[in-house]
């Protein structure tokens, strides 16, 4: 265990840093696009291997000792250290890939760029592939993919299908019998893009500023509120029209609004204001006034920027207006944002994907949105938590409540935040509370479910804490359920109250349980495990 440690650790480290370099890439260079394959691509591509043309791909893949001698004869011309740019073209796509494992300790890949492949192809698994390169070696910065959709070798399809960790461009060429030609995809503007970063880097000829001053770094309700901030500029420069005019007007109001609430916090609390909070600053007063453009957001680990985007995609970042935007307009912007972070844009994608299957696991049927439903109730749980895991302390958020407003953009976002990454016994009480209505208690755990969704798909280690907070508050409202139930009236307000809050829990746990999402034991012994199994289910012999 002590021994594989820290190999488990460098492989994260590695990935993550992989994960940053292939989202700088995917942002410069455009949307990842995989493909969905022809119908029958595969037999054209099996039927063209077994032709006399091709018998160097059959020979490479067929012979070991073809395949032996084209790799030594490369690595030969190979220096020991240094970096290096490989570009692989259909056959050669393999060679590169069969090769990027086996080059010298000390020779990095700046980038590989690999065109016309057919890796995506099964036949083509040399060497089982497929599994050696499960994870991006530790020397290869970025790996990326062209295919065009006219290109038979490509079968209408990348090469992330196949390793999800590189990201795949569709070109668009015109049909003609060079189609799967080097020279066709070398003269796509974006192909030598992709080349040109690996051998200049950035294209951009501006000098660096130099600070001399000393920054202060952001704190919880800082960062969340540069990040609300640039996902609200995303998606406003996917509107047009009337539309993009009114959510202008309302993000203008609402910068100035977060930017001078923070700036009057921080002088209330003697704290000096960081830079890239003061940039934003404007004269709202001044109605030509430019309004500073919110920057790229610094890159996160995966696991950590579950809870904020799962709440960013949820919540209303122009609060207090309302501006109804198109859900793919929004999905498409968090794509945007997640990739400028290094995340990739199929993290935004899976964001909006575990956000949707959350609340039709919830609804039953009864296409309920609960983006933006957090009651007013929601701040007094907040507060009540004692504490949060990685975002804020509870004396912030009452801080934050006080100067932001729980009406405000970012007060709503730390509220909502709070709610999903409260971890104390005092949330599962919150929810189940008299005070804190069922429409809360479903917003609440439908970013909880999301959530756990979100990290499934994204093959991240589960919280077992959602389900410990989802078991607690069923058991408590199915006592008051039973309390009340003994004499009331049958169509008694709070018994259907008790009732949807029931009906949430129960829907969530489902969900969790027929997913492979409960856990065995969590976090606690056999027996404390069984007593809270136990009482679960007497509370719900109880309630029925």
């Amino acid at each position: 265990m002590t021994i594989d440690l820290p190999l488990r650790e460098a492989a994260k480290k590695n990935r993550r840093d992989f994960e940053r370099r292939i989202g700088a890439v995917e942002f410069r260079l455009g949307r990842h696009d995989r493909g969905n394959g022809r119908p029958g691509g595969d037999a054209v591509i099996n039927l063209a291997v077994g032709l006399p043309p091709f018998i160097q791909a059959r020979n490479y893949m067929n012979n070991p000792q073809i395949r032996a001698q084209v790799l030594n004869r490369i690595l030969k011309t190979l220096p020991e250290s240094g970096r290096l740019v490989i570009v692989g073209h259909s056959l050669g796509s393999v060679i590169a890939a069969d090769l990027v494992r086996r080059l010298p300790i000390g020779l990095d890949v700046a980038g590989m760029v690999t065109i016309g492949s057919p890796l995506a192809n099964g036949n083509f698994d040399v060497d089982k592939l497929r599994e050696t390169l499960k994870e991006p070696p530790t020397n290869l910065a970025w790996w990326v993919n062209f295919w065009n959709g006219h290109d038979p070798v490509a079968a209408h399809r990348g090469v992330s299908s196949v390793f999800p960790w590189m990201i795949d461009f569709r070109i668009q060429t015109k049909m003609s019998p060079r189609v799967h030609s080097a020279v066709e995809y070398l003269t796509d503007e974006t192909v030598a893009q992709a080349i040109g970063f690996a051998l200049f880097g950035s294209r951009s000829k501006e000098l660096a500023g130099i600070d001399k001053g000393l920054d202060i770094p952001l704190d919880s309700p800082e960062r969340l509120a540069l990040l609300a901030l640039r996902y609200a500029y995303l998606i406003k420069m996917r509107l047009d029209g009337d539309i993009q005019d009114r959510y202008v007007g309302a993000l203008r109001q609402v910068q100035a609004t977060v930017i001078d609430t923070i700036r009057w916090r921080n002088d209330r609390e003697s704290r000096a204001m960081p830079s890239a909070v003061g940039r934003l600053a404007f004269d709202l007063s001044d109605p030509h006034a430019a309004v500073p453009e919110p920057l790229p957001s610094n890159h996160i680990a995966k696991d950590e920027a579950v809870v904020l985007f799962t709440i960013l995609a949820a919540e209303n970042v122009i609060r207090p207006f309302e501006i109804s935007i198109p859900k793919d307009t929004r999905r498409d912007a968090m794509k945007d944002l997640t990739a400028e972070m290094g995340l990739g844009s199929q993290y935004g994608a899976d964001v909006f994907a575990a956000a949707k299957r959350a609340q039709e696991a919830l609804s039953g049927g009864r296409g309920v949105n609960w983006i933006g439903a957090l009651g007013a109730g929601a701040a007094a749980i907040a507060v009540a938590t004692g504490g949060l895991a990685g975002l804020a302390g509870a004396a912030v958020i009452t801080s934050a409540l006080a100067g932001f407003g729980q009406g405000g953009m970012l007060g709503g976002l730390l509220t909502a935040g709070t709610l999903v990454a409260a971890r104390g016994d005092g949330i599962a009480f919150g929810l189940a509370n008299s005070g804190t209505t069922a429409e809360t208690l479903e917003a609440v755990v439908a970013r909880l479910l999301a959530a756990e969704i979100l990290r499934q798909r994204q093959h991240l280690d589960q919280d077992r804490a959602v389900w410990r907070i989802l078991v607690e508050a069923e058991i408590v409202v199915r006592r008051e359920h039973e309390r009340l139930d003994e004499f009331s009236d049958e169509s008694a307000p709070a018994l259907k109250e008790l009732k949807r809050k029931i009906e949430a829990i129960e829907r969530a746990l489902k969900y969790l349980s027929d997913n492979g999402l409960e856990p065995t034991v969590p976090n606690s012994t056999p027996d404390e495990a069984f007593e809270v199994a136990s009482s679960r289910l007497s509370g719900q012999r109880r309630s029925r």
